[in-house]
């Protein structure tokens, strides 16, 4: 018996200017046929920006899958599917909210909802933040709110904080700087 999974036929369903979705047909290690949709996506990455007085800077954007308002750590799509994570991560920092920094480092990356999607999202802290030059995209209209990272662990665990990236990335720094 094979272990793996086959891919014996590929279909794109759409192919739009962020995501493409597949439809999908593979034989399972037991040798059923059977039909999944994935959704292929570049990647991202995100940031966790630390101000001098230790307060993370957050974003509070529309997001059409909530049809609400969001806080969120800046966050974006790479430009291109080879794209160097950092330099994404660099430019976000820089385009919603107004900040550059040599000091950023690497936490973790993770699969954004890895049961339909291919999307890695690249986590990083910024610090020694420089102030630079808002410049959102068009499509961007956010308000810049400052938290400490206390209370953004009460928001995601109150339920306040809704987006996975977020809560994933505030919480595993917790978890980091306790660990250090």
């Amino acid at each position: 018996m094979e272990n793996k999974f086959r891919r014996i036929k590929r279909t794109e369903i759409h192919k739009g200017k962020r995501v493409h979705l597949f439809h999908d047909r593979l034989v399972t290690p037991t040798g059923k046929e059977v039909e999944w949709e994935l959704i292929m996506h570049p990647g991202a990455s995100a940031v966790i920006p630390i101000d001098d007085e230790g307060k993370i800077v957050m974003v509070r954007q529309y997001r059409n899958a909530s049809d609400d308002y969001v806080l969120e750590i800046p966050a974006g799509v790479f430009d291109a599917p080879d794209e160097d994570p950092l330099v994404c991560a660099k430019r976000e920092l820089e385009e919603e909210i107004g900040y550059t920094s040599e000091d950023v480092t690497f936490l973790y990356k993770f699969y954004s909802s890895i049961g339909i999607c291919d999307e890695i999202i690249h986590i990083f802290v910024a610090k020694n933040l420089i102030v630079s030059k808002q410049n959102l995209d068009d499509d961007e209209f956010v308000t810049i709110e400052r938290y400490t990272l206390d209370e953004l662990v009460d928001m995601v665990l109150d339920g306040r904080l809704t987006d996975n990236k977020t809560i994933s990335a505030i919480m595993t720094y917790k978890v980091s700087l306790e660990r250090a």
